[in-house]
């Protein structure tokens, strides 16, 4: 683990410890209590006969830089939402993808979508205090993790009934993944060490995980409809979490609606 990745897990470390001063593991277990909108985002994907698209809501990366300057989480999530997003995932991580966790009790509070909580976990804390949120769902990264900490984290998230992504980058990656029978497979384009992207990694890691009984995901670098067409035609994957296209786009609903077409 290295450059951009490792810089941005010891942030997550800082980050994490002053939030656990101010918040227990009771407090956060009561705010869960008093929710009653989690939906099931790895069914909400299974039942989906046709494309799923997991639209993204950041307002910046490391990558791009700021994305969105008068950025409003509601306003992109009723474009996302209305043209026929099947779940929204929501950048939470706060100093290089400037999120907040707020984000995604706001969404929750107005629309009726799962929402993956995107971050990066490193502890089993992060369960708790995401789900306290309002999230149905979270990504476990493997290369910024060692086997025993996906593990817990993982078990920590299953018993929560939360959906789990395992994100993979490469084959050794991915023959990891099949471990984890109840999570969903996020196959990332992006090389998180040197944010180099090519969608022909979806297709060169199919092959190891196409035996996976869970939804497998394409994410990162999907620009338009034809390169979701392209995966989908090599793969049969018909499951895309694509975040800086839409958010660049000029007419995001267009680009929405052309992508969810793509198999019918």
């Amino acid at each position: 683990m290295t450059n951009t990745l490792k810089r941005i897990i010891e942030d997550k470390k800082g980050t994490l410890s002053l939030i656990k001063k101010d918040n227990s593991l009771d407090y956060l277990e009561k705010k869960i209590k008093n929710l009653n909108f989690f939906i099931d985002f790895k069914k909400a994907i299974q039942n989906n006969k046709g494309i799923s698209l997991i639209a993204e809501i950041k307002k910046a990366s490391p990558s791009a830089g700021i994305l969105v300057k008068d950025f409003d989480h509601l306003n992109i999530a009723k474009t996302y939402i209305e043209n026929g997003s099947t779940c929204l995932s929501v950048l939470t991580e706060e100093k290089h993808f400037l999120g907040k966790l707020e984000y995604i009790t706001d969404i929750k509070t107005k629309f009726k979508i799962p929402v993956l909580a995107k971050d990066f976990f490193i502890d089993p804390y992060q369960i708790a205090l995401s789900k306290s949120y309002g999230c149905d769902c979270i990504l476990l990264i493997i290369s910024a993790l060692n086997g025993s900490q996906i593990d817990e984290i993982y078990d920590e998230a299953i018993k929560k009934n939360l959906s789990v992504i395992i994100e993979v980058h490469d084959q050794k990656e991915a023959e990891k993944a099949l471990k984890y029978k109840d999570a969903l497979i996020g196959i990332n384009n992006r090389n998180l060490k040197t944010l180099e992207i090519s969608i022909n990694n979806t297709i060169s890691i199919f092959e190891t995980v196409k035996s996976h009984k869970g939804p497998i995901i394409s994410e990162s670098g999907i620009k338009n409809e034809n390169d979701v067409k392209y995966i989908y035609d090599k793969t049969g994957i018909k499951n895309f979490l694509i975040g800086e296209s839409l958010l660049n786009s000029s007419n995001p609903a267009a680009l929405i609606k052309k992508i969810i077409q793509i198999n019918q």
